[in-house]
């Protein structure tokens, strides 16, 4: 669900891919070989009411020819067809046998229309499509006149200003806005209504055109769609290895109906496993050196785990790193990556410029759309590639971003395979368990169905960790990485604003709702970074998988880490947390967040939702070893402090919201003090004075970040005014400047209170008071005692003395009289309660410790000349 397009030119073409993203064939043979996929379309024959349809296509591409005849028929009728393909010289022929009901079908497609049969023949050429056709249909629209029309109306969103029928709309630079956008002009210019997760799954205007006539019952849509995008010497692909996971299909059970778990559409399935064959022609290689590497190629280095981890890798090796970065030449490349170092506050510095080649690319394109001399040189001076790119969208479909994660994935093997051996280090995801009901998910543990997997970007990480497998049969050494979900830097706050664990950990803490869950996989992106540079540079590492997700957060934890921020959030199911959720959304219309709300209403990613709150804890036994062998920090749970930063820079974006002063306090209890003051150079003439205080806590955040708490109530104070004065403004800080010692040492700030007042009259007042903690044996009394300052509001002090909380109604008053909202349970107010007195208790004891630490310190002092503090003693 992330669109990381922009719109300029070619750069927006795949802005989703560089920040991590890009796909390729292998070589020129994956080139033609998705020259031949699109150039060939479809026929289907459909009969209805026994009626027969033939029809007969020829379509010529970049010398490709295909022929293909079909024969379809009501059942009880024999179907025969045949194909016959021809792709750089290599003859094609499938036959294909199936039974129904006891019939002999071959190739069996129906369509029916009106009970009327249809013949159509077409030509088509790479240089310019003529068409022939003669078709009856209750619509206006041919296939090609409305994909024509889709693709116009589709090009005014794109950077280039049209887009080719054939070609898919992400990939011409489209964004998930832009999708959307896209759906509803299509709807009032057209008449055209189609369901976005269509418009997701495949957004070339002919698959648009083809889904929108079958869905209205235009007999020349209802054609099956194309082959998979693969040529093939025989009608078989080529058989699994013995260390790949064995293929999986979607087959109709015996009665006939089809497996109530499969979620992927057939035609998917068909072109997962035509791809996985693909890795089956990549080069047999030999085993690399096992040493650090000294030149590394790494793609996706703008994008968020990336360009952390070039930042890594420059630190913790000597290496030099290649950054393919998708622009129109070396100087807009480069400008390109330092900029979005900068943004993730990271350092784009003359040092770092100096260990780093830019190379403007595209990982989609053959041979990463770099030179032939460029790529040979690469392919022999690397010795060590990282892939990071990906295309990171949940909405979008298999075929709209296997060029990106897929065919990508397989042109870095081809490259490691090439020339020099090379280690490929393959950031794959935990998406590739992303199977509503999977029980594990270990590092050696079995992926998932293929078929059960919902969203397209999941299958295509499936698809290319398992080719990848496949790659290690050729004797290439491929080290796969899982992150799960990538939270913000720890220290800096810097985040992925279209992660969909930055997204809802967003409207978490801004609506103070939790869906309910199992676990939450995810880690924060330095720790990830961290470990996955250090297995790129440890040569014992290679060649394994590793699941990068840390210590997974159950509800309780992620609950009470919000508690703690002083986001109180309730709990509740998933579908009335989706509906509240998108309430609120379109209310409080949030762009940040508009991604969230598309896939909350994205019937397929509301699937991948399920399996990812539903699954398991992700297991990590080989990362911690190596975490531990190495020296590494270990993996720690992404809890409340590692997550403030990354809040407080949500927030200044406008995608949480945190605690706020005029919120409604969760915690309060009284103080009152009684005492004296007088008039400043006049010690002798002491008047009354008291305070009836409340002090209050909006959110454990307060006490976190500012040490602080609000103040209400009325000072009583003759001396200024007959009647009460009222507190409109006030805090109290705890240990203000850590606790900084005055008067040579001798005094420390334990509390500091600062009011505005305001009398009967109008007239405005100030208070300032201090708790001070003494190398004195009256402890008990420094806690309560408070020296206090008043002046009218502008003007410097006139009255200054001190007041002393009772010491019969501190306990009972500031512990057994602590307040919790009532909206809390009984396990939440006692939680707040003990996490109080905890932390204060903590706070007044490191403050009051601090003064008898420096005496100590004076006293054990041997130096022979008298230090200030001795001399003032």
């Amino acid at each position: 669900m992330r669109d990381m397009n922009e719109d300029s030119g070619q750069r927006a073409t795949a802005e989703s891919i560089e920040r991590g993203g890009g796909g390729l064939s292998v070589t020129d043979l994956l080139a033609k070989v998705m020259t031949a996929g699109t150039a060939e379309e479809p026929t289907a024959t459909a009969p209805a009411a026994g009626v027969g349809v033939e029809s007969t296509r020829t379509a010529s591409a970049a010398g490709v020819g295909v022929e293909s005849t079909r024969t379809a028929s009501a059942a009880g009728v024999g179907v025969e067809s045949t194909r016959t393909a021809s792709a750089a010289g290599v003859g094609v022929e499938s036959t294909r046998t199936a039974s129904a009901a006891g019939v002999g079908v071959e190739s069996t497609r129906t369509a029916s229309a009106a009970g009327v049969g249809v013949e159509s023949t077409r030509t088509a050429s790479a240089a310019g499509v003529g068409v022939e056709s003669t078709a009856t249909a209750p619509a206006a629209w041919s296939p090609e006149s409305l994909a024509a029309a889709i693709a116009e109306t589709a090009g005014r969103f794109l950077p280039a200003g049209r887009l080719s029928p054939d070609a898919d709309f992400f990939d011409a630079g489209g964004s998930s806005v832009h999708a959307v956008e896209l759906a509803a002009e299509l709807e009032s210019e057209l008449g055209v209504m189609l369901d976005l997760d269509d418009v997701f799954a495949d957004a070339r205007p002919v698959s648009l055109a083809r889904k929108w006539l079958s869905a209205n019952g235009a007999e020349a849509a209802a054609r099956t769609p194309s082959a998979p995008a693969i040529s093939r010497t025989s009608g078989i692909l080529p058989v699994p290895s013995p260390r790949t996971p064995p293929a999986v299909t979607t087959v109709p059970l015996p009665d006939g109906t089809i497996d109530p778990y499969s979620t992927a559409r057939r035609e998917d399935l068909d072109q997962i496993l035509a791809d996985l064959a693909l890795a089956d022609r990549l080069p047999f290689t030999r085993s690399p050196e096992p040493l650090p590497p000294r030149r590394i190629l790494l793609t996706g280095a703008t994008g968020f785990l990336g360009s952390h981890m070039l930042l890594d890798l420059l630190r913790h090796s000597d290496a030099h790193v290649h950054c393919l970065v998708r622009a129109a030449d070396e100087e807009a490349a480069a400008a390109r990556l330092g900029e979005q170092l900068r943004s993730y506050r990271l350092p784009w510095s003359s040092e770092v410029r100096r260990r780093v080649t830019v190379l403007p690319g595209d990982i989609r394109q053959p041979r990463l759309g770099l030179s032939d001399e460029l790529w040979h040189t690469l392919a022999h001076e690397l010795d060590s590639i990282v892939g990071v790119a990906a295309a990171v969208d949940f909405l979008r479909g298999y075929r709209s971003l296997r060029s990106s994660n897929v065919l990508g994935a397989l042109t870095l093997a081809e490259l490691a395979a090439t020339g020099r051996p090379k280690p490929l280090h393959h950031i794959s995801s935990i998406a590739v368990f992303n199977e509503v009901g999977i029980t594990s998910m270990g590092e050696d543990d079995p992926l998932a169905h293929a078929d059960r997997l919902i969203a397209g970007y999941d299958q295509t990480k499936w698809a290319a960790e398992v080719a990848l497998r496949r790659a290690r049969d050729h004797g290439l050494v491929v080290t796969a990485l899982r992150p799960g979900g990538i939270s913000g830097h720890s220290r800096t706050g810097a985040y992925n604003p279209q992660d969909l664990s930055s997204g809802l950990i967003s409207a978490f803490g801004r609506f103070r709702t939790v869906p309910a869950f199992r676990y939450l996989n995810a880690a924060p992106v330095d720790w990830v970074s961290r470990v996955a540079s250090a297995v790129v540079c440890e040569p014992d590492a290679w060649g394994y998988d590793y699941n990068l997700t840390g210590v997974p957060n159950t509800l309780d934890d992620v609950v009470r880490d919000m508690a703690f921020g002083g986001m109180h959030v309730r709990v509740q199911d998933w579908e009335e947390w989706r509906t509240g959720a998108l309430a609120r959304l379109e209310a409080e219309p949030i762009p940040e967040l508009a991604f969230l709300s598309r896939v909350l209403q994205s019937p397929t990613a509301l699937k991948l939702c399920e399996a990812t709150l539903k699954g398991p804890a992700a297991l990590g036994e080989r990362t911690d070893a190596l975490a531990e062998a190495l020296g590494l920090p270990p993996a720690a749970r992404y809890d409340a402090r590692a997550q403030l930063r990354t809040f407080e820079k949500l927030a200044d974006d406008g995608l949480a919201r945190l605690p706020h002063k005029d919120d409604q306090p969760y915690l309060w209890f009284a103080e009152t003090t009684e005492g004296s003051v007088h008039p400043i150079g006049n010690a002798t003439a002491g008047v009354p004075c008291s305070m009836a205080l409340t002090l209050s806590i909006a959110s454990m955040y307060q006490l976190v970040k500012e040490r602080r708490m609000d103040v209400t109530g009325e000072v009583t104070c003759p001396a200024i005014h007959p009647r009460p004065l009222t507190v409109e403004h006030g805090d109290v800080w705890v240990r203000p400047d850590e606790g900084i010692p005055q008067q040579h040492g001798l005094r420390h700030q334990l509390l500091r209170y600062r009011l505005r007042l305001r009398d009967a009259d109008g007239a405005g007042w100030w208070l300032e008071g201090h708790k001070y903690a003494r190398a004195r044996r009256d402890l008990w009394r420094q806690t309560r005692a408070l020296t206090v300052e008043i002046g009218r509001e502008g003007e410097p002090a006139s009255l200054a003395g001190e007041v002393v909380v009772p010491a019969g109604s501190y306990v009972r008053d500031q512990i057994d009289g602590i307040k919790v909202a009532a909206h809390l349970t009984s396990q939440e107010k006692r939680a707040a309660k003990l996490t109080w007195l905890a932390w204060f208790g903590l706070e007044m004891g490191r403050g009051l410790l601090g003064p008898f630490a420096r005496a100590a310190a004076d006293l054990l002092d041997l130096r022979r000349t008298p230090t200030l503090t001795e001399h003032h003693r």
